[in-house]
């Protein structure tokens, strides 16, 4: 099989510092192929991986993929000259699969070892299009990649908890990469990926993983 014609140079010299975590929200991995390799689609990236595990590359490394759309992470924008694209075929309300995350788990090491690109690089979708995409989803298993250095997950010091302050949670969330928004936004965004099951007002537990996260590395080079 061919891949996707979907593809075009990375912008200004840009190499690839971030991978970016989707779901590919369709019925099938088939279906899903089809439209990440329909030029009248316009949408691509550079791996497909299935229900069952079988990984497809369908654009070269090298090559910008049209995976991530409008978006900002750490200041910065293009997100697709600055990310390898990873669509997990998945329809965004089951589990993934267990073979689907093993593949995930294989792939992974080598495109982070050829571009040089840290476990605080791996985001989800939601992560730069917050609003306007949710995938990878709640169901993605964010911890099981970082238990492997495939990704972070915060160890945040609850015990000294600061007070909610919208002001120092919206700080410490840019300092690790989210753009500015809206407080509510922010917050439901922020949930999605590291606190999936917490709900309510702004409280210490968010400070708390906030400021963790904001100590980590920053995954765009300073």
């Amino acid at each position: 099989m061919t891949g996707s014609p979907n593809f075009g140079p990375r912008r200004g010299g840009l190499r690839p510092y971030l991978i970016v975590l989707h779901y590919t929200a369709m019925k099938s991995c088939a279906a899903a192929r089809r439209a990440l390799c329909d030029p009248a689609r316009e949408v691509s990236a550079h791996y497909l991986i299935s229900e069952t595990g079988e990984t497809e590359q369908l654009v070269d490394e090298k090559m910008r993929a049209w995976h991530a759309g409008a978006g900002t992470w750490g200041g910065v924008d293009d997100i697709n000259s600055r990310s390898i694209g990873i669509e997990l075929a998945n329809n965004g309300a089951s589990p993934f699969a267990a073979k689907q995350m093993d593949a995930l788990e294989a792939l992974l090491p080598g495109i982070m070892a050829r571009w040089d690109i840290r476990p605080e690089g791996v985001i989800g979708h939601s992560d730069m299009a917050p609003g306007r995409k949710i995938d990878p989803g709640i169901r993605f298993d964010w911890q099981r990649l970082a238990r492997r250095g495939l990704s972070i997950w915060p160890a945040p010091d609850l015990a000294n908890a600061p007070p909610p302050d919208p002001l120092r949670f919206a700080s410490n969330l840019r300092r690790f990469g989210y753009g500015v928004m809206e407080d509510e936004l922010l917050i439901s965004t922020f949930r999605l990926r590291f606190c999936p099951r917490h709900d309510g007002p702004l409280d210490g537990v968010d400070m708390a993983v906030a400021a963790d996260l904001a100590q980590r590395w920053p995954s765009v080079p300073r």
